[in-house]
């Protein structure tokens, strides 16, 4: 191939041309890697191709679609926008072809959203509604801005501190027992934390999965300047969307890398092993639970540093300079299982897929807007592993899943609880 100059810049589709190219259809996006498999009931890793079985719905013929748009060979059709939107763009099929071929999956996924949207057929209009209440009330649910931080009780921000707790939308407006046990946990630590209050936006996770590129980036720098007039440089967050938009979408879209953006971002797990570990926090309360934990897509395989790169590609795809893979190896994943074996009478036991290879829970990428069914089905696969190792209550470190793991157990009538891990660290320090 002739020697040519990209940037891992998903606002030009064209710079994942050849990664699109690439895909020899091989499955990897399709099936977790044999090593890690017991057997073959939770064998496979991508809900779209599992739930529609026909190309289209998979990673390897959303390159090809993306590849017949791009040389008009393909025109926008509904079913074909459909099959767009019809993913949680969680990563799975990344990490899995990364293991073999190393193409950027991720981004070439994103950049054909976005290319949706530029050519005016993009995004679903269940997902441009939510975008209107974002730039309304900068919320997703179109509250009234102003009660953003109606949630607060006992534990109350304070002034002199370098943390920033950035809530999110649904624990400030829809699951405030997630914001209290954090704010709780923060404070039990000494070090306390500010909130940014009506100066939090929306962290624009809805906008940017969705290809709503110029909307997103709005967001984002209106965030950013609101972090960087706090005067904290630790932001914190409990949710797992928010966790990976700051600290992996921010710089992505600002031509930055995680490490240029002037403050840290730090998911609760990860204050609450280092506060374990100097002794600043204890878990005094024993909970008798039998639990599972469930990997987040966005605290897991999607939340490594983003780095930004350009340079010349040549014969076999060899980069210059080298360029940097993010293959999920890095995510969160030993912070929140250290912390939930630390907690006295709990009891995790494993799922079959988990670390880089967890089943998503079906709500990402504007999935359960668009097509509920869809992200309902994904929650019931993933319920039925967490039944299958005899497990009491499912933990997450995301809102989003959380409720629609709730939802569709309460859909199905079975007895099986969901926490948020949030929940029971508060618990355990009470």
């Amino acid at each position: 191939m002739p020697e040519e100059y990209v940037k891992l810049d998903v606002t030009d589709i064209d710079n994942f041309r050849y990664d699109m190219r690439r895909c020899v259809r091989c499955k990897g996006c399709k099936w977790v890697d044999h090593i890690y498999m017991p057997g073959s009931k939770f064998s496979t890793r991508c809900p779209s191709e599992k739930r529609y079985l026909f190309d289209s719905f998979s990673a390897w013929g959303r390159l090809r679609l993306a590849l017949g748009l791009m040389d008009g060979q393909v025109n926008y059709s509904q079913r074909l926008v459909e099959a767009i939107y019809k993913c949680q763009l969680c990563g799975a099929c990344d990490a899995g072809c990364k293991r073999n071929l190393d193409l950027e999956i991720s981004s070439s996924l994103e950049a054909l959203r976005i290319k949706c949207v530029n050519d005016g057929y993009g995004p679903m209009p269940e997902q441009k509604a939510l975008a209107e209440k974002i730039e309304k009330e900068h919320n997703v649910f179109g509250a009234p801005s102003k009660n953003r931080a109606k949630w607060i009780k006992e534990n109350k921000p304070v002034d002199e501190t370098d943390i920033i707790y950035f809530v999110g939308c649904y624990a400030s407006y829809k699951m405030p027992e997630i914001s209290r046990a954090t704010a709780s946990i923060l404070n039990a630590s000494g070090r306390g934390f500010k909130l940014m209050g009506p100066d939090e936006y929306c962290c624009g996770y809805p906008l940017y999965s969705t290809g709503q590129m110029d909307k997103a980036k709005e967001v984002a720098e209106h965030n950013i300047e609101s972090i960087e007039n706090s005067g904290a440089r630790t932001v914190v967050t409990s949710c797992a969307e928010c966790y990976k938009t700051l600290k992996v979408d921010y710089p992505k879209m600002l031509g930055k890398s995680t490490s240029d953006m002037g403050y840290q971002v730090i998911h609760l797990v990860e204050f609450v092993e280092e506060q374990l570990g100097e002794g600043n926090i204890q878990f005094k309360n024993k909970l008798d639970l039998r639990l599972t934990y469930h990997d987040s897509c966005n605290l897991a395989r999607m939340s490594e540093p983003w780095v930004y790169w350009e340079g010349k590609r040549g014969h076999f795809g060899l980069t210059e300079p080298t360029m940097p893979r993010r293959r999920g190896t890095y995510g969160l994943y030993g912070q929140p299982r250290d912390i939930l074996k630390s907690i006295p009478g709990a009891d995790l036991v494993e799922m079959v897929r988990i670390r880089e290879n967890a089943w998503c829970c079906g709500a990402g990428g504007g999935v359960k807007e668009a097509f509920p069914d869809f992200a309902k089905w994904s929650a019931d696969e993933r319920l039925l592993e967490a039944k299958d190792v005899g497990a009491q209550a499912l933990v997450t470190t995301c809102p989003r899943c959380k409720e629609n793991f709730t939802n569709t157990i309460k859909a199905s009538g079975d007895n099986m609880s969901v926490y948020d891990i949030s929940e029971l660290i508060g618990e355990a320090i009470k």
